[in-house]
């Protein structure tokens, strides 16, 4: 059984695409928060993806196994509660992370 996870996609002001997930990332879901990346990527083209987890309650080790590939061009927007999760994985180290 999937957990529920959706996407939303977007523009910034500045063209930056917007990639916001809502819900929780597990196995069960992390191949299409990796499509979501992917697809995102691929109409970002030179500019940043700026990923909104601020609406995500949960992230596993397949999530963020998700992320790495497109870590060089994504900025993160975290909530509070996954800010320390994604500073422990090493995401701090590699991009920038926003808490809300």
């Amino acid at each position: 059984m999937s957990t529920a996870l959706t996407f939303t996609t977007g523009r910034h002001p500045d063209g930056a695409v917007i990639l916001a997930a809502i819900g929780e990332i597990d196995m069960s879901n992390a191949d299409a928060f990796a499509t979501a990346l992917t697809d995102a990527r691929s109409q970002a083209a030179e500019t940043p993806i700026i990923v909104d987890l601020t609406a995500v309650e949960y992230l596993d080790s397949a999530g963020l196994a998700a992320l790495f590939p497109h870590i060089e061009q994504v900025k993160l927007v975290a909530s509070p509660l996954l800010a320390p999760v994604l500073t422990v994985a090493g995401l701090a180290d590699l991009t920038t992370i926003h808490n809300t």
